[in-house]
C-alpha cells in the first residue's frame, strides 16, 4: 500500500481502548478522516487485531514491532512474513517501550526491504536518529521518551530536536521521511512539527484514549492541510 506524506501514524499500543472492536472502530474513524481531508493516516493496532482490521479498512496498517527471524523454530516471535500475510504494510520498531540493538534493527530493515515492507524506526534523540539513518528505512520517528504520554509536545518543549534531527537525517539519507512524536495533543503541535521540517507525526494516547478521537484526529488532519 502506498504511503503519502505528510502522514499521521496512530500507535494503538496495548490500551484497552484500542483492543478488538474498539480498535476497529478507531480504524474506521481514521479511514473516514483520511478520505475526508486527503491525508494519509496509518494505524499500528495490537497484533491480534491486524488481520481483522485489514479486512475492514483500506488505510495503511503497521505492526508495533517485529523480530529479525525467518519463519521456523522461533516460538513467541513475530516474523515479517506473518505481519505481511495478516495485511500489514510495515512495522514500527525500536519504540522507547521496545528498544532494540542496532544490529537487530539492521537485520529487520534488511529483511523487510526484501519483503517490500515499510519500516518506521523510532529514535529517542538526534544522535540515535542520525546513526539509524544510514540504514535508509522508510521513516524515522523522533520521540524524546521523557515527553511520551505527558501532553507536552516535542514541537513546543524541544523544537531543536526536530530541526536538528531533520537536518542530520536528510544530510545522510535524503529519502528517509522524518516524523515527530511524543506529547502531541492538539492541532498546533502538528502544525509546528511540520513547520520545523517533520513530514508527519507518530501519536498514541492522545488519540487512543481520547473521549472524542474523531474530533481530535480531524483537528490533526486540518493542521496538516493548511
Amino acid at each position: 500500500m502506498q504511503l503519502l506524506y505528510p502522514i499521521i501514524i496512530i500507535n494503538y499500543k496495548t490500551y484497552l481502548e484500542t483492543l478488538g472492536e474498539k480498535g476497529l472502530y478507531l480504524a474506521k474513524i481514521a479511514e473516514k478522516i483520511s478520505l475526508e481531508y486527503g491525508v494519509c493516516i496509518a494505524i499500528a493496532p495490537q497484533f491480534v487485531d491486524i488481520r481483522k482490521i485489514a479486512e475492514e479498512v483500506s488505510i495503511p496498517i503497521f505492526a508495533q514491532h517485529i523480530d529479525p527471524y525467518p519463519p521456523g523454530a522461533y516460538t513467541g516471535h513475530i516474523t515479517p512474513e506473518s505481519i505481511k500475510e495478516a495485511g500489514a504494510c510495515g512495522s514500527l520498531i525500536n519504540h522507547s517501550e521496545r528498544r532494540l540493538r542496532i544490529d537487530v534493527i539492521e537485520e529487520i530493515v534488511s529483511r523487510c526491504k526484501n519483503l517490500d515492507l515499510k519500516i518506521c524506526i523510532c529514535a529517542n534523540n538526534t544522535l540515535v536518529a542520525k546513526a539509524l539513518s544510514v540504514l535508509e528505512p522508510e521513516m524515522i520517528a523522533v520521540e524524546p521518551p521523557e515527553l511520551i504520554g505527558t501532553g507536552i509536545s516535542v514541537s513546543k518543549a524541544k523544537p531543536e530536536i526536530i530541526i536538528n534531527s531533520v537536518n542530520a537525517i536528510k544530510t545522510i539519507s535524503p529519502n528517509v521521511h522524518v516524523l515527530c512524536g511524543a506529547g502531541i495533543t492538539e492541532g498546533l503541535d502538528v502544525k509546528k512539527a511540520i513547520e520545523f521540517g517533520s513530514e508527519g507525526i507518530l501519536v498514541a494516547s492522545a488519540i487512543a484514549k481520547s473521549k472524542d478521537p474523531e474530533k481530535l484526529l480531524r483537528e490533526f488532519a486540518i493542521a496538516l492541510t493548511k
